[in-house]
């Protein structure tokens, strides 16, 4: 399965941070999507998720599905 880092929502405290990781999870095997971490960066508050998924697209669904899509989303083609 390919991996995927996207990132997206502004402004999030570490609470929320666990509250939208935890949607994901709840939802992400409809769509075949494994999220693996979420980080935030606290200066920004920018959040980044790795996943591995059968596609972009389904990453973004389960992202709306859970109520906070993603800004963008990459591919990974090769890591270590």
């Amino acid at each position: 399965m390919a991996q995927f880092m996207d990132h997206g929502m502004k402004d999030i405290t570490a609470d929320q941070l666990m509250q939208a990781h935890q949607a994901d999870l709840a939802v992400e095997r409809e769509e075949g999507v494994r999220f693996e971490k979420a980080w935030a960066d606290p200066s920004s508050g920018t959040v980044y998720c790795l996943s591995a998924a059968p596609s972009a697209e389904a990453v973004q669904r389960i992202h709306a599905r859970a109520g906070h899509r993603a800004d963008e989303v990459h591919p990974v083609p090769l890591a270590t």
